[in-house]
């Protein structure tokens, strides 16, 4: 029987793989994220998915382990996870009325093979009350998501606009990472 792994502990990335009844384990280590300042945006998040990839890879190596990585990136800056609440409001401040860009890159490792690829989905938000802006902060969701927000949740209310992939936005685009799973050999449950 073929062993899936899901390299990162973000319970967002785990719901949208436990949706398509896939058998998976979860199992993250600590990589180093820092990177090339020079890099593109598409390059520093197939970098980082490759990195936490690679270290469950090491102890899986009979496994397919997925990794992946997302960040924000607002008129070619990169909008790390808020530091503290002010920190967060001065980014959806930034983010009010504004369209930026998602990047989620992903790496699968295999005996076999590797993938590695990313998405990049446009996402436009409303104008934003400066009350708005501070209610969506204390609800404390801000807090642990790169961008200061997540679509999922009470953030959908900040979003008027996406292209692209919503999944991506999320955290895992889903449908690619299926495709390239595939590809590389795994057997889907639900196929014969």
């Amino acid at each position: 029987m073929q062993t899936l792994i899901l390299a990162s502990s973000s319970p967002r990335r785990k719901a949208l793989l436990q949706y398509l009844n896939l058998s998976f384990e979860v199992s993250s280590k600590n990589v180093d994220e820092s990177f090339d300042p020079d890099l593109q945006p598409s390059e520093v998040v197939m970098e980082l998915a490759q990195r936490k990839a690679q270290a469950v890879f090491q102890e899986h190596p009979e496994a397919f382990v997925i990794g992946s990585d997302t960040i924000v990136v607002f008129q070619g800056q990169i909008l790390h996870k808020p530091i503290d609440e002010a920190d967060a409001f001065s980014k959806l401040r930034m983010l009010s009325g504004n369209q930026h860009e998602v990047y989620t890159g992903v790496s699968i490792l295999s005996s076999q093979a590797t993938a590695r690829f990313y998405e990049k989905t446009e996402v436009l938000f409303w104008e934003l009350t400066d009350g708005e802006i501070m209610s969506y902060v204390q609800t404390g969701e801000p807090l642990d998501k790169a961008g200061a927000y997540g679509i999922q949740g009470y953030g959908s209310m900040l979003v008027k606009k996406i292209i692209g992939d919503y999944y991506a936005v999320v955290g895992l685009p889903v449908s690619r990472t299926i495709r390239e799973l595939k590809r590389l050999g795994y057997k889907m449950p639900y196929e014969t």
